[in-house]
């Protein structure tokens, strides 16, 4: 046997390469769609300690964006409703100097708890769920009726 052929049918471990197996465990040691759920269900963490429903969501998207696009997607999406919110709040605020704003502002409050584990249950079963009454900053819509495609 030539030099050349026992570098081809060299089988020792320093030389093999790692068999590539597609691993269930995603981001932050999780499954992809149960941290996408995790995801949705942070933006609930706001209603606990002031702040926290912003900052921990974005951490999220941001440290998982680029290697899963499921996450992507679904930040983009949180980001929408997110964004939305913030604008909502500021008009009920407005309008809390003629009253009606109270109400619609505890209404917004229900209305994001009802969509972030709305936006949960769907992410964890696979599906997109572009919340409804948000705003589409970030062209969500369209690419979701592109990958729908």
């Amino acid at each position: 046997m030539t030099d050349q052929e026992k570098e081809t049918n060299d089988t020792s471990p320093a030389t093999q390469q790692p068999a590539k197996t597609s691993s269930p465990v995603g981001p932050w040691g999780m499954e992809v769609k149960q941290f996408c759920m995790f995801m949705h269900l942070s933006v609930l963490a706001g209603f606990v300690i002031p702040g926290a429903g912003l900052v921990l969501p974005i951490v999220m998207w941001a440290t998982n964006k680029d290697e899963y696009p499921e996450v992507q997607m679904h930040g983009l999406v949180i980001f929408n409703w997110m964004i939305s919110a913030t604008i909502y709040f500021f008009v009920c605020f407005i309008l809390m100097f003629i009253l009606i704003g109270i109400p619609m502002m505890l209404a917004l409050g229900i209305t994001s708890l009802v969509f972030s584990i709305l936006g949960g249950v769907k992410a964890n079963e696979g599906t997109y769920w572009p919340y409804p009454m948000s705003i589409d900053f970030f062209g969500v819509k369209k690419k979701l009726e592109a990958l729908a495609e």
